[in-house]
């Protein structure tokens, strides 16, 4: 006997998949292309969508957000317009003093630190040895409110006597990628990013050598003010607990470690250093 059009419609629907009843929007600003953190963080997400919901006991969808640039990205997760963020240290302290009660949910874990490196660097050829050398010299600067790009590199520059004035010209590229390739391609004398892009590029090809190097805190994800105290307290679990192997590949981390807003100190004071600009 055929089946009526009913009851045809009535299995479609209980086919059809079912839409998650939580949603949840992560941000992230274009340190490097946009296609590449996709790819990067991507595992991630994935893998927070099923411990979460493990959790909740119920399902969950998480999107990904990418800014254009770091106050872009600041500004979405203080308005609430993402319900979490990975930031870069400069801009953790930064949406602190805009919302202090911002929830620091966890820190990255590099190889049991809370710390890695960036890097000064120069095209591979380059009869520049030490950043002391710099002096009459161009260079290429990340975001202006790159923990590594600006504020770590020119405490370190400062430390070594190289100020503003110093310099012939200095520049904000914005991407670490872009710092990168600017110096391999001698548009720079030198420039700061952080090691991992070094590495990258290196492998690719690019013609740089690194000529200093620096410890920066790692990376915290960050819950927005907005977000319900249940989900935050589980995505914060669930990140400490995360060790799906694809997923830590995609970040290149060995998970996440707690943390607390004192592990950003260092920055605080790096950010409030002024010394690069003294005359």
């Amino acid at each position: 006997m055929k089946k009526s059009i009913k009851s045809i419609i009535l299995l479609s629907l209980i086919s059809l998949p079912v839409a998650a009843d939580i949603k949840l929007t992560f941000g992230i600003y274009t340190s490097d292309k946009a296609t590449a953190m996709v790819k990067q963080f991507r595992p991630v997400l994935n893998a927070l969508e099923s411990q979460i919901a493990n959790k909740i006991g119920e399902p969950v969808q998480i999107k990904m957000q990418i800014s254009k640039n770091y106050e872009q990205g600041l500004d979405s997760l203080i308005k609430g317009d993402v319900d979490f963020s990975r930031f870069g240290p400069a801009s953790y302290v930064l949406a602190k003093q805009k919302d202090p009660d911002i929830k620091l949910l966890a820190m990255e874990n590099n190889k049991g630190s809370k710390t890695f490196n960036g890097v000064i660097c120069v095209e591979k050829n380059s009869e520049i040895t030490s950043v002391t050398q710099l002096e009459g010299k161009t260079f290429a600067f990340g975001d202006q409110n790159s923990t590594i790009g600006r504020y770590l590199s020119q405490t370190y520059l400062a430390d070594h006597q190289i100020t503003s004035q110093d310099l012939n010209y200095f520049e904000y590229l914005g991407r670490h990628d872009k710092v990168g390739s600017a110096v391999a391609n001698k548009q720079f004398d030198a420039g700061a990013l952080k090691e991992s892009t070094y590495k990258k590029l290196v492998n690719n090809g690019a013609s740089l050598r690194i000529i200093a190097s620096f410890q920066n805190v790692t990376k915290p994800w960050i819950a927005s003010s907005m977000l319900d105290d249940k989900l935050a307290q589980a995505l914060q679990e669930s990140l400490l607990e995360l060790s799906d192997p694809k997923a830590l590949k995609a970040i290149k981390k060995d998970g996440f470690l707690e943390g607390t807003d004192s592990d950003y100190e260092k920055i605080r004071l790096a950010m409030s250093d002024k010394r690069f600009f003294s005359n």
